[in-house]
């Protein structure tokens, strides 16, 4: 009897019937392990990535040949909206034909623009009231009666130069540090 249990254990063995199981538990105990490591991993490759307030502090490039004249984008810099508007002739002429002392933050349009890129208009869109997003950028968007950008919130309106004209805002929307770095693309920051 002992060797019939032997030689069916050796049969057993030679034809691999209980190796299955022992390879699954291989498997599953190989897998326990990988998703382990990853959950330990994970969180240490994740760390050397640089912090949302060191990703704030860049710069952001901006390309200007797709904008026509007439039209606005909205770029993403430092979590804030910018406004980028390729200004006509006729939105340039009326933002310089304003009287500054009627202003109630007084800025000419030539303060607010680069020296020789007077039809791009690169403003902070945020409103200085109480922080909504003005509309304006899109063709559908209400302007206000100054053509630049109105708040929705409580009824701020800019001019084409983003000059505080009407409303609660008491600043002009902010220019952000930029620079052409050829005629068509823009650093911010």
């Amino acid at each position: 009897m002992a060797d019939t249990a032997a030689t069916t254990a050796n049969t057993a063995h030679e034809t691999g019937a209980g190796v299955p199981k022992r390879d699954f538990m291989k498997l599953l105990a190989g897998a326990g392990a990988a998703v382990g490591l990853g959950a330990i991993a994970w969180p240490l490759i994740d760390s050397m990535n640089p912090a949302q307030d060191v990703l704030a502090m860049s710069s952001t490039e901006v390309d200007l040949k797709p904008i026509v004249a007439g039209q606005a984008i909205t770029v993403l810099w430092r979590g804030k909206p910018i406004f980028v508007r390729h200004r006509t002739a006729a939105e340039i002429k009326e933002a310089a034909d304003v009287n500054v002392s009627e202003l109630r933050d007084p800025q000419t349009d030539a303060a607010r623009v680069q020296k020789g890129h007077d039809t791009w208009l690169v403003v902070v869109g945020i409103c200085t009231h109480l922080g909504c997003v003005p509309l304006g950028n899109k063709p559908t968007d209400p302007r206000g009666e100054y053509g630049g950008w109105y708040c929705p919130c409580h009824g701020s309106q800019y001019d084409t130069s983003g000059r505080i004209r009407k409303g609660p805002a008491p600043l002009n929307l902010a220019v952000p540090d930029y620079a052409f770095e050829n005629d068509t693309k823009i650093k911010i920051g």
